[in-house]
């Protein structure tokens, strides 16, 4: 109990420290401004990537996590239980 205690407050120590950081590489930055300045929509592509591959590995850890909950049910459910 007082280890997740005391590792909840690194936590929320670490996170109420953190500097404000930006999330794209100097170059992807400047060809998204550049492109949305000249009426291009590289910026909308360029979002649109950042977020398929966002999502890919959520998804997979979804799936996986599915398929484990239903193989441990299966297993809970055709083992008899012993009393």
């Amino acid at each position: 109990m007082k280890k997740g205690i005391v590792f909840l407050f690194i936590i929320l120590l670490s996170f109420s420290f953190s500097p404000a950081v930006k999330a794209q590489c100097s170059m992807c930055t400047i060809n998204a401004e550049q492109g949305t300045k000249n009426g291009n929509t590289q910026g909308k592509g360029l979002n649109s990537g950042i977020i398929y591959l966002l999502a890919i590995p959520y998804l997979l850890m979804t799936g996986i996590g599915v398929l484990w909950y239903r193989n441990y049910r299966k297993k809970m459910i055709s083992t008899p239980l012993n009393h």
